[in-house]
């Protein structure tokens, strides 16, 4: 096979790891819906935390510049997704703030401004002391910073499951979508030959290996709990 053959091969690859993993990536923006809905029935934000949101939508942010061509060049899909993600996470507090009694209500907007005007310095940074590989290495560092200050949530769950022994907390279909979109996103980095997008990722990867087999074990062992799952983050 010819150079130009094997390079559509491993483009045509890369490509469809990068879709499965926006696919992925969906489910988990979708699953703090339910949570949501009790929020707005209730007209309370309840002792429901804002913070997984302000950090999410951050990471994000970051994640999305990342992905933008004049960044990096070839890795679209990564920006696709965070966009999506961005929207959901700023939806999510935007109803959380309007829901939300005075004091976390001041705090939660005083929170977004500060991750936006973060974002923009970020943004102001990159593009006027930096050239196109520093940029890319600048921003990459800190997409990989972000997204493993992210994995403290699965961190949260497993010990969680470690000290209840039990994964009523940790719903099997969430832990499978997490997986699967590390997973994609992993292959993706590893196709474009780039590790700030594979790195953390393979570590998501584990940690998603890791509540999988904690789930099947302590299920069969000690049985499903019914309560609602934890606001969870993703990579």
């Amino acid at each position: 096979m010819s150079s130009t053959g094997l390079y559509s091969v491993f483009t045509g690859f890369s490509d469809a790891a990068g879709v499965a993993g926006n696919i992925f990536a969906f489910a988990l923006f979708l699953s703090p819906i339910p949570t949501f809905r009790r929020i707005i029935r209730s007209q309370s934000t309840e002792q429901f935390s804002g913070l997984p949101y302000i950090y999410s939508f951050l990471n994000c942010l970051i994640c999305l510049w990342y992905g933008m061509p004049i960044v990096s060049p070839e890795v679209i899909l990564v920006a696709t997704v965070n966009s999506i993600g961005a929207i959901f996470q700023f939806i999510y507090i935007l109803i959380f703030i309007l829901h939300a009694d005075k004091a976390r209500k001041l705090k939660m907007i005083g929170l977004l401004v500060a991750v936006s005007a973060l974002f923009a310095v970020i943004v102001f940074v990159s593009l006027n002391f930096f050239e196109s590989h520093a940029r890319q290495m600048f921003v990459g560092y800190l997409s990989v910073f972000s997204l493993i200050s992210m994995f403290a949530s699965p961190l949260c769950v497993i010990n969680l499951v470690f000290k209840t022994k039990s994964v009523e907390y940790m719903p099997f279909y969430l832990s499978l979508a997490t997986f699967l979109m590390s997973l994609s996103f992993f292959a993706y980095g590893m196709l474009k030959y780039d590790p700030f997008i594979s790195v953390p990722n393979g570590i998501g990867t584990i940690l998603g290996i890791t509540q999988l087999m904690l789930y099947f074990y302590y299920s069969s062992k000690y049985g499903e709990g019914s309560r609602d799952p934890l606001l969870a983050s993703y990579a």
